[in-house]
């Protein structure tokens, strides 16, 4: 069995290929290549937390992952992970283990993978403006995948601990120069979204974090940070204005996300008004932005294809590099 910490794997695979990882994944979603239940879900109230299984299995591409990934919003006061999670990738011609990666890793990156692919696939060709709230711990995966879909001139970031947007900025300048785009610590939700060309939001709030009215024609919005159905950190003011509402898997979508299932209950939309899945979209099967005017809402919360073939990608390439630490 391979190991992969964090270092390898960074060391093996770039946001554009997980990027592409995650489109293969989408596609194979919404043509039913992949069987991937729900993910299992434990809660452990002493700890306000809970114990997350996501399983998923391609057998046309012989093989199959379960990343576990748990909750526990009162780590970060022992200075630990938040969301600790490993992913456990097996050969399905065998059911042996082939590889153990860590979990937090494979997540950051294919959930800003997420975000990515629907840029590149929903979005307009000529995007100036990016914006983003929250500067947690996906923030600079999402951030990267942003500038790895379109290039951007700058991306106004807002956090309500403003000392801490203001070092995060700073740190992903130096770390993103490659992309030669400015990353600018601003005061407000409205100064993120009001001219933003790409938008992202992904905070743990239950209340909506930015205003829907503000939100400009041709703007590309994803939704990152909410998976609860009590939760709902999307104003659903855009929602009437948008053209169309995607998700990475609209039936997970649908069962999870307060995001939509809130609206739905007010009457603000319907289910039917989420017209599909991106691999729909990739594939032809629904269509994707039609004009620069529409307005276009991405809603992920993460499906275990992701995992399982961004663990695929950076396995393969490990192994070719002779990367990481061999477990007999």
């Amino acid at each position: 069995m391979l190991l992969l910490n964090e270092k390898d794997i960074k060391s093996v695979v770039t946001m554009k290929e997980v990027i592409e990882a995650d489109k293969k994944a989408f596609q194979m979603i919404a043509s039913g290549d992949v069987d991937v239940p729900l993910r299992l879900g434990i809660k452990a109230p002493k700890h306000d937390a809970e114990f997350l299984f996501m399983p998923s299995y391609a057998a046309g591409e012989e093989v199959a992952a379960v990343k576990v990934i748990n909750i526990f919003p009162h780590n970060p006061e022992q200075g630990l992970n938040a969301s600790p999670a490993q992913v456990l990738l097996i050969d399905g011609t065998t059911g042996v283990i082939v590889s153990l990666l860590d979990g937090a890793t494979v997540t950051k990156m294919r959930t800003g993978a997420s975000s990515g692919a629907a840029f590149d696939v929903l979005g307009k060709k000529d995007c100036r403006i990016g914006g983003m709230i929250g500067t947690g711990g996906q923030a600079a995966t999402q951030l990267e995948a942003m500038c790895a879909a379109r290039d951007l001139e700058e991306v106004r970031i807002f956090d309500l601990k403003h000392e801490h947007c203001v070092e995060f900025c700073a740190k992903m300048q130096k770390q993103l120069a490659q992309y030669n785009t400015k990353f600018t610590p601003v005061n407000s939700a409205d100064e993120a979204c009001e001219e933003a060309d790409l938008f992202i939001t992904m905070t743990p709030s239950a209340t909506p974090v930015f205003d829907g009215t503000k939100i400009k024609a041709g703007c590309t919005v994803s939704c990152v940070g909410t998976y609860e159905p009590n939760k709902h950190e999307m104003d659903p003011a855009v929602l009437p204005r948008a053209s169309k509402i995607i998700c990475d898997h609209k039936e997970t979508a649908l069962s999870e996300t307060g995001d939509l299932l809130i609206p739905i209950a007010d009457g603000i939309i319907t289910k039917d008004d989420v017209l599909g899945s991106l691999g729909d979209v990739i594939d032809g099967r629904i269509p994707g932005r039609e004009s620069d005017d529409e307005i276009i809402v991405y809603e992920t919360v993460g499906v275990a294809s992701q995992d399982l073939m961004a663990a695929k990608l950076i396995y393969e390439k490990a192994k070719a590099a002779g990367i990481g630490t061999e477990w007999n």
